[in-house]
């Protein structure tokens, strides 16, 4: 709660193995683990390949784009903080990289029935307080 009784939303705490990732988001490019041995991306980070056991990891540039893998719309929330972005669709987003990433589907709170499985997305970067910034979702034109 904020000092004026406001509940808060939970925000993501960097460690060792994820701050890299949070750093390139704050500065609107982010960056996800490479396997250097197999050439596969990551998702979530984290300090050893789950395809080949490697941990020679670098961290890329990512596109940036992907689609909708699979999505919920949200009606209801326990948490009163998340009470005023109801209804708010979170989505499951396959990056072009191939590794999956949840978040929220942004731009579509007129019509959030409208959202398919398949559909272009975007990446835009919600910057929610000074030391964190979240990768959310938005269609893409086109």
């Amino acid at each position: 709660m904020s000092g004026a009784g406001t509940p808060q939303k939970p925000l993501p705490v960097a460690d060792p193995v994820t701050r890299p990732f949070w750093e390139s988001v704050k500065r609107g490019a982010m960056e996800l683990q490479r396997c250097n041995a197999c050439g596969e991306f990551i998702f979530y980070p984290r300090g050893i390949c789950p395809h080949c056991l490697s941990d020679d990891l670098s961290w890329q540039p990512a596109r940036g784009t992907g689609a909708v893998h699979a999505f919920t719309i949200v009606h209801r929330h326990p948490n009163p903080a998340f009470g005023g972005d109801i209804p708010y669709v979170v989505a499951l987003i396959e990056l072009d990289e191939g590794v999956r990433m949840l978040s929220n589907l942004i731009g579509v709170a007129a019509d959030p029935a409208a959202v398919t499985v398949g559909m272009p997305v975007e990446v835009v970067y919600e910057a929610v307080t000074d030391e964190v910034t979240l990768p959310k979702w938005r269609p893409r034109a086109g």
